[in-house]
């Protein structure tokens, strides 16, 4: 099941968009949605990684014990 979605963007990337989709014969609504998905996927690594940059409990590794433990 998909849901229609109204957003506002800038000329500017509007026009972009509209290139792109003649460009790859492909609707703007596929690269919407593709562009949403990707954004999506990072911004939760990257709150899996700030989330982790915080946890106290979370052990540190020096460099030196990195390569040790890798054998470089």
């Amino acid at each position: 099941m998909s849901k229609a979605l109204s957003v506002r963007v800038s000329d500017e990337l509007a026009l972009k968009l509209a290139e792109i989709a003649e460009e790859t014969e492909r609707p703007k609504s596929f690269h919407v949605q593709k562009a949403l998905e990707s954004y999506l996927s990072e911004i939760a690594d990257l709150q899996v990684a700030y989330d982790r940059l915080h946890d106290t409990s979370d052990q540190v590794i020096s460099i030196e014990d990195m390569r040790k433990e890798l054998g470089i």
